[in-house]
């Protein structure tokens, strides 16, 4: 089993390192487009969602995905958007704890997940200010850690940065 302390930091640097230059309809077009492609090439079986705030800007199965996939692309994203975290952070978090999110922030389990796979959408701000959260990625179909895996390997290819990864 994997350090939970030390995969919260890793999470934390990619949350922090994997930031866009710009972000709009088509940069979201293009990035799952990305996405879709190389769940394809992968041959995995993905669900894919990406939003500004609640609006939909992609969503895509690959074959071999069923319709559960898309309650749990969005229930990823929800927890993503939610917190400005990857879902995989805050469900370490809560086991961390031993903590529920209906315990520990009064949320449903209906609309917010924590397995991997949802991750925030955050633009790069004016030097010296926080970036601004403005959308959640989120895919579905693989176990949690490899979903997380997919989403912040093929984003940090996508904007063209490095990426602190986790190790299996």
């Amino acid at each position: 089993m994997s350090d939970i302390a030390a995969d919260l930091g890793i999470l934390s640097a990619q949350e922090r390192d994997l930031v866009f230059a710009r972000f709009d309809t088509d940069v979201a077009w293009r990035l799952g487009g990305t996405l879709r492609q190389a769940a394809l090439d992968a041959g995995a079986a993905l669900t894919i969602e990406i939003r500004a705030g609640r609006q939909i800007l992609f969503h895509a199965p690959t074959p071999g995905t069923a319709a559960i996939n898309a309650d749990w692309v969005r229930r990823k994203g929800n927890t993503a958007a939610h917190f400005g975290r990857s879902s995989y952070a805050i469900g370490l978090a809560l086991q961390r704890d031993r903590a529920s999110i209906e315990d520990k922030y009064g949320l449903s389990g209906a609309e917010f997940a924590t397995q991997g796979g949802g991750f925030p959408v955050r633009l790069a701000a004016a030097a010296g200010a926080a970036p601004l959260l403005v959308g959640s990625i989120a895919v579905s179909g693989l176990p949690q850690r490899q979903d997380h895996v997919f989403v912040a390997t093929t984003l940090a290819r996508f904007l063209d940065l490095p990426l602190v990864a986790l190790t299996d």
